[in-house]
């Protein structure tokens, strides 16, 4: 009824005690926003004229002003319920337009992303998920799924949030993992098959690569056989305006070597996936990025022929470029090499698909954006994950120097071990002595690519042991936390703010 809504009633604003700017919604029936404490965690505060109207959120509920206010935790429980009441804060399948995921180690990352989306123009333009956490992340720093998405839910809304978000489950290898994350309200879902990849196939002498195109291709999980792929795409070419693309000989063996048994494993997951949500509510990406030999064109092309045969659809694909992209740190290669390589690659994946390409590893890459923005005239999505970690040891070895020397102490134990399952080349006997960097002197190591790295690939053990310290230092400086991320964040998007595409489907 009319006079249950909540629009514009004057008594809000006079129950509202220290509102968040920015965080004040409505859905009708309800406003909602967040209380600053002095001395705890926020609080999320509803009201409504009717009590009945505040039954999905849990709390304690007082009369003021002529309405009935509830106050309660910002978490469990009431997350879900902001994401029932505002639409925009549940997770959607983002289509083609131009997106970037922002990992958050930390689960406080998400205000200072929508601080950088705002400042360099890219809100409205670029399409954001805040919640994208992979299952290794996951494992090395204690969380669900679902907390992921309850922090990136609780940032979106405190920094007043109104656009669509999507939420990835990244590098996903098998079935168990993609349940986890469906059941918590995931939208992406990045398979990764990089297990599946044989990367000896570039090496394989003429003898060697028949025998293997003979035994090694899983050719009934791939419903073909060797005489049916040659003579499906043996002459197939395809002209890509600066030159005709087609697989020369044994260059379609190859790839089936190199990436059948990945095929494969993608057609698997993504039956599994369309089994227990439809398109409407679910999208994959395909990544092979984690792979020790770039991906060539004429392997670009087989993989998407092959899994559009296999009924699969995708939104993005993570080719492994030529060149490196590695962990917190620029990209390293030939930059004239990879602009002609992203030019391939997009031209491929227009002709193919339409889909767009996924930059892994994105963060730091500051020489790589307006090459990539102009090569894919937007038809691209950005990944971007640690870097947001490393911006919180900025603000840490600010305000408590000690804690910044104990986490790279740490870091410099734990490398070896850590190390494992990332491609770096950094190494902690190339940094820095951390004991001539006294006190916030140590902030010159987060600009030192080594040390860079090192701290990249611990931050699991660094949060197992100092997680809770530094978390509590973060939340005692959000604004500096926001400012370093808007500042840091401005830089990895605003080169494709004028090539963003805004809409439409893949």
């Amino acid at each position: 009824m009319a006079h249950d809504r909540m629009e514009n009633h004057d008594s809000v604003a006079q129950v509202a005690r220290a509102p968040i700017a920015g965080s004040v919604r409505e859905d009708g029936a309800r406003h909602m926003w967040v209380e600053r404490a002095d001395d705890g965690p926020p609080t999320l505060a509803v009201a409504a004229v009717r009590s009945d109207d505040l039954a999905p959120f849990r709390g304690a509920v007082a009369e003021q002003s002529g309405l009935h206010v509830l106050r309660g935790a910002l978490e469990g429980a009431n997350v879900a319920a902001l994401r029932s009441s505002l639409a925009n804060l549940r997770p959607v399948p983002l289509g083609a337009a131009t997106s970037a995921g922002f990992g958050d180690r930390l689960g406080l990352a998400t205000p200072g992303h929508v601080e950088a989306l705002r400042a360099c123009g890219a809100e409205g333009r670029v399409r954001a998920i805040f919640a994208q956490q992979s299952v290794r992340e996951n494992a090395r720093t204690g969380r669900t799924p679902l907390e992921v998405l309850d922090d990136a839910t609780v940032g979106a809304f405190v920094a007043g949030w109104t656009g669509d978000v999507g939420a990835d489950a990244d590098h996903l290898k098998n079935t168990a993992d993609v349940d986890a994350f469906l059941a918590a309200g995931y939208s992406l879902f990045t398979i990764d098959p990089g297990e599946h990849v044989h990367d000896d196939a570039d090496s394989l002498g003429p003898a060697a690569l028949g025998s293997a195109y003979a035994e090694r291709v899983p050719w009934p999980d791939l419903d073909s056989d060797p005489n049916d792929l040659r003579a499906r795409l043996g002459a197939w070419s395809l002209d890509l305006g600066d030159r005709a693309l087609g697989f020369a000989a044994g260059e379609l063996e190859r790839a089936a070597v190199k990436y059948g048994g990945a095929i494969a494993h993608v057609a698997r997951m993504a039956r599994h996936l369309r089994a227990q949500a439809g398109p409407e509510r679910a999208e994959i990406e395909v990544s092979v990025d984690e792979t020790d030999t770039p991906t060539t064109l004429a392997e670009h092309a087989y993989l998407a022929l092959e899994l559009r045969r296999l009924g699969v659809d995708w939104v993005s694909l993570a080719p492994r470029f030529v060149g490196a992209f590695e962990k917190g740190v620029d990209y390293l290669g030939d930059l004239g090499a990879l602009a002609r390589d992203l030019r391939g690659h997009a031209r491929v994946a227009a002709a193919l698909g339409p889909y767009k390409l996924s930059l892994h590893s994105g963060s730091d890459k500051f020489a790589v954006y307006p090459i990539a923005a102009e090569a894919t005239a937007g038809a691209v999505h950005l990944k971007t994950a640690g870097t947001s970690y490393l911006e919180a040891l900025r603000v840490a070895g600010r305000h408590d120097p000690d804690l910044l020397h104990d986490v790279v102490r740490l870091g410099l134990e734990r490398f070896a071990e850590d190390v494992h399952s990332y491609h770096v080349s950094g190494r902690p006997e190339r940094m820095p002595d951390l004991a001539a960097l006294p006190g916030s002197a140590a902030l010159a190591l987060l600009e030192q690519a080594d040390a860079r790295q090192v701290l990249h690939v611990t931050f699991g053990s660094a949060l197992r042991r100092y997680g809770e310290r530094l978390r509590s230092l973060i939340r005692a400086h959000p604004d500096d936390y926001r400012a370093a991320l808007r500042r840091h964040f401005e830089r990895h998007l605003a080169p494709f703010v004028a090539s963003a595409r805004t809409g439409g489907a893949a």
